[in-house]
């Protein structure tokens, strides 16, 4: 029982973090408590290990590298090769349908091609080519997007929505962010081809989770363990319940079980942030926009000049125009209409 109460405090540990950063994730407290938790941090570790941290850490967040790709594909084939070891040998020995057992592996296939596409795509790159037609693309809300802005980096206007990634020191048509998991950012051009690779990621944890879950179940009404006996440890017997079962299978099977708690804690964490990526192409947003829509930006934006008794104004999306508009722009980006009209 001491491992499944381990195992089940840190997948809790774990959802609960998630959950209390994305909360918290508008507000300054996050903020405070890292700057709080650096303060401490840094009176406990050495100067210069401190140094080679800030070091690694600017290396794999604030500029471009593989790191992180190396990283997926590694736990992708590792997950992929338990399944094909093991999970899928004994499901074909209990007699499951092929289809079933076969589906993880087409998901796998669709979603490395639209992961490549997410990873070497272009996102959406402002260029003096592009500028001026992009330029057209989106309404300026006067708030977060002031009109005539300048990116001095770039040399260019800034369009509505648009954003300058400092990671891939480019300005990005309608930004979303920066991932590192694809070594790219997410903008108008390949949002598309995320979305489709985050829905096949978490389709096939998902599908996984279930076909190993399944499997295990029918081990133990094939074997009939749930008829079986155990001494505790007052020498009483004892009928097997399910939390001597789920020990007793990780021990017997250790690897299988690992794998599926692997996935499917995954499957919550990829379920949870495929929600809120849908829910943002459903209402037209970008997570930059989300992140800071709340804000009232009248009094923080010099570039707008207001008089001192002006109430200060606060973000409102106006790029929305009903749930299949807005999903259409996803799937044919909307510079996509603007080129066909100037033409």
């Amino acid at each position: 029982m001491d491992f499944l109460v381990l195992f089940l405090f840190y997948l809790a540990l774990v959802l609960i973090g998630v959950v209390t950063i994305c909360i918290c994730s508008k507000t300054h407290y996050l903020r405070g408590l890292v700057r709080g938790g650096a303060q401490v941090i840094s009176h406990i570790i050495p100067e210069r290990l401190q140094r080679a941290m800030r070091k690694v850490l600017h290396y794999l967040f604030h500029t471009r590298n593989h790191t992180f790709i190396m990283l997926h594909l590694l736990l992708q084939g590792l997950v992929y090769a338990e399944y094909t070891w093991e999970v899928f040998g004994y499901c074909q020995e209990l007699g499951f349908s092929l289809h079933y057992l076969l589906l993880p592996y087409l998901l796998l296939v669709i979603n490395l091609v639209f992961f490549t596409l997410s990873c070497v795509s272009n996102p959406g790159t402002i260029t003096k080519a592009n500028e001026f037609l992009l330029l057209q693309v989106y309404e300026f809300d006067e708030v977060m997007f002031p009109k005539n802005m300048k990116c001095f980096t770039c040399s260019v206007r800034k369009p509505a929505r648009s954003k300058h990634c400092r990671v891939c020191n480019r300005c990005v048509h309608r930004f979303d962010h920066h991932c590192v998991w694809v070594n790219n950012c997410i903008g108008a051009w390949n949002a598309r081809y995320f979305l489709i690779y985050l829905l096949t990621l978490t389709a096939s944890a998902a599908t996984m989770a279930i076909v190993s879950t399944v499997f295990l179940v029918q081990l133990v009404v094939v074997s009939d363990l749930y008829l079986e006996t155990y001494v505790d440890d007052l020498g009483h017997l004892q009928v097997i319940d399910i939390v001597f079962l789920i020990q007793y299978l990780f021990l017997t099977l250790p690897r299988i079980v690992f794998m599926l708690g692997f996935v499917v804690m995954l499957s919550f964490l990829l379920g949870g942030y495929l929600c809120f990526t849908l829910y943002l192409a459903a209402t037209n947003q970008t997570t930059n926009e989300w992140y800071r829509g709340d804000r009232a930006w009248c009094h923080h934006c010099p570039h707008v000049a207001r008089p001192p008794s002006a109430e200060p104004q606060v973000y409102r999306n106006i790029h929305s125009h009903g749930l299949w508009s807005n999903l259409g722009e996803i799937f044919l980006p909307a510079a996509a209409h603007c080129a066909e009209k100037m033409n």
